[in-house]
């Protein structure tokens, strides 16, 4: 039998009934489930040499109780679990990290592109109907819902191919994250039994990211919503379900209607760059005292909106000015490129032009290049933490720091020039 949800949102849409009191999972069930595995006694627990298939075999077994337990019924438990598989392939890409540290340039530029944009704006129009819709209700323009779907699944070309079921299912049985994944897990086998879904058409990201939109189980389980109304939210076949589940989504992060994610923007001759950053935030009004415009030499005008700057690619490159939603597109992907990727995506979409400024030709650093960096700083005295490789807040003000030891622009971007003067050598690769 064919579920059909029982609850709508205030909109008026049907969503999965996680959302409200009907058929809730209960929370001490989840919590007992999700540290289950580790909590096994010695006798039960696979020693650190056995074999990784025979040690997922003991670890589903107790996935299977749990899930009974957290209210899936035995029948659809024992169907689900007796066909879930270990994946190693997982593991691997759990554990792998990339040898080079993408520069902004390079993630751009295959990001937002002459298809994206063509095709974004072609499904405008076949969505004309159920986007202007969406508006309506949520407040979410609709190129913004295309530029995600861009972003996410090239508009529904790519999905993955990995079971997410088994991907789910031996990353919970991993002890690097179990808790995590394990309420992934039996949020995703409550999601099969309570909307009909077919376990082999279950398929997504090796870490378990879904359809259309991507969504982990727990973002499905509370933001997916029926939008063609046949009585069953499918993120991998309905383009309908996916489209309103991403209008959902965003307007419950939180984002403001009627405002922008943000502009590009040209600095003042003599900017101080130390004003850059989420920290250095102000609102636009400032920002226009302070000599700032558009980027096409336009005033930004008078707003008490709270705006910061991001200068992805450094001096040589563009400037953002970022307002309150570029911080609600980081929470569906914490990443400020994703975040300007999907804003320029939506505004080239919406009839906009190129960038004013153009993106300098920087190499794809390799992990080792920053970890030197990071070293050299913290010999000079420049506290930057440990050395990971990883351009984050603490090493990109060491960078500032070093350039203004050096007379160099603070712009906290690790340029060729700023290695250069840390006596690294780096082979550009692109």
């Amino acid at each position: 039998m064919r579920f059909v949800p029982r609850c709508t949102s205030a909109k008026g849409q049907r969503l999965f009934p996680r959302l409200t009191s009907c058929l809730m999972l209960s929370v001490a069930a989840l919590s007992f489930q999700s540290s289950a595995f580790a909590r096994q006694n010695t006798d039960e627990q696979p020693s650190a040499n056995a074999d990784p298939v025979q040690a997922f075999k003991v670890c589903k077994q107790t996935l299977q109780q749990s899930a009974v337990k957290a209210g899936i019924t035995p029948a659809t438990a024992e169907q689900v679990f007796a066909n879930i598989k270990y994946q190693p392939r997982v593991i691997e890409l759990d554990r792998s990290q990339p040898e080079f540290v993408q520069t902004f340039p390079g993630y751009f530029s295959k990001r937002v592109n002459d298809w994206r944009i063509n095709k974004g704006r072609q499904l405008a129009g076949e969505h004309k109907a159920l986007l202007q819709e969406l508006v309506k209700q949520y407040g979410i323009p609709a190129q913004y819902l295309l530029a995600f779907w861009g972003l996410e699944t090239n508009f529904g070309g790519y999905k993955g191919k990995m079971p997410v079921l088994d991907s789910l299912a031996t990353l919970a049985c991993d002890p690097r994250r179990s808790t995590f994944f394990t309420r992934e897990l039996l949020t995703a086998v409550k999601l099969l039994e309570e909307q009909s879904l077919e376990q082999e058409k279950m398929v997504g990201s090796w870490a378990g990211a879904m359809g259309h939109t991507q969504f982990m189980p727990s973002a499905y389980a509370k933001y997916a919503v029926d939008g063609d109304g046949d009585g069953q939210i499918n993120l991998w076949e309905s383009e309908a379900d996916a489209l309103t589940s991403a209008a959902n989504f965003l307007s419950q992060l939180g984002w403001q209607p009627g405002f922008r994610w943000g502009r590009e923007v040209t600095l003042p001759d003599g900017f101080d760059y130390s004003l850059l950053g989420y920290s250095k935030r102000r609102t636009v009004s400032e920002w226009n005292k302070l000599g700032i415009t558009r980027a096409n030499g336009d005033a930004l005008g008078s707003s008490d909106m709270n705006a910061y700057l991001v200068m992805p690619a450094g001096h040589e490159g563009p400037t953002f000015l970022a307002y309150p939603n570029f911080r609600v597109i980081m929470r569906w992907n914490n990443s400020e490129f994703y975040a300007i990727a999907v804003g320029r995506l939506a505004d080239r979409i919406a009839g906009d032009g190129e960038l004013v400024a153009s993106l300098p030709p920087l190499p794809n650093y390799r992990r080792d290049d920053i970890k030197a960096m990071q070293e050299q700083l913290n010999q000079k005295g420049i506290d930057v933490g440990g050395a990971d490789g990883i351009l984050g807040p603490a090493t990109r003000e060491g960078i500032r720091e070093f350039q203004r030891r050096s007379d160099m622009i603070a712009d906290g971007f690790p340029s060729l020039a700023v290695m250069q003067a840390l006596g690294i050598e780096v082979t550009p690769t692109s």
